[in-house]
């Protein structure tokens, strides 16, 4: 599995180099950290346009891809951390990572406001992550280039 996902990296790389003209991406990430492969090849495809100079405008999390903004989420060691490679990846290239607000609460993923509603003492909600509605999904999908979806 992992040298498929080296290939598919190395792939969108080449493929994104070749690309003279500098894109603007929208991405929407639908998958679970846990069930699926996909969100790690739209991260990977993410590094590779942001290092070879392409904007990623924003990446929207919904449905099942909100799992990958939960703060407490606990990984096994062997296996990829996604919510910290998020977090990473929003603070070296201050990347719009946005997670639907519907989609949030459907899973329980509360929030500042939400998480004081419900007497909670802290959010679920991890570093790097924002939340906000379906209306900036048809921003960034109008403003974009290019809008891909993954999973």
């Amino acid at each position: 599995m992992t040298a498929i996902a080296v290939i598919i990296y190395w792939d969108w790389y080449y493929l994104i180099l070749a690309d003279e003209k500098k894109m603007k991406y929208a991405i929407q990430i639908n998958a679970s950290p846990n069930n699926s492969n996909s969100a790690y090849t739209a991260y990977q495809f993410i590094k590779a346009a942001l290092e070879t100079g392409h904007e990623i405008f924003r990446v929207f999390f919904y449905q099942e891809g909100v799992y990958h903004a939960f703060k407490y989420s606990i990984v096994p060691d062997d296996e990829l951390q996604m919510t910290k490679k998020w977090t990473e990846l929003a603070k070296d290239y201050e990347v719009d990572l946005v997670v639907c607000i519907s989609a949030a609460q459907r899973r329980g993923l509360l929030f500042d406001d939400e998480a004081k509603r419900q007497g909670k003492q802290d959010q679920d909600l991890a570093e790097g992550f924002r939340i906000s509605g379906l209306g900036q999904l048809m921003e960034a999908s109008l403003l974009a280039d290019r809008f891909i979806e993954f999973g």
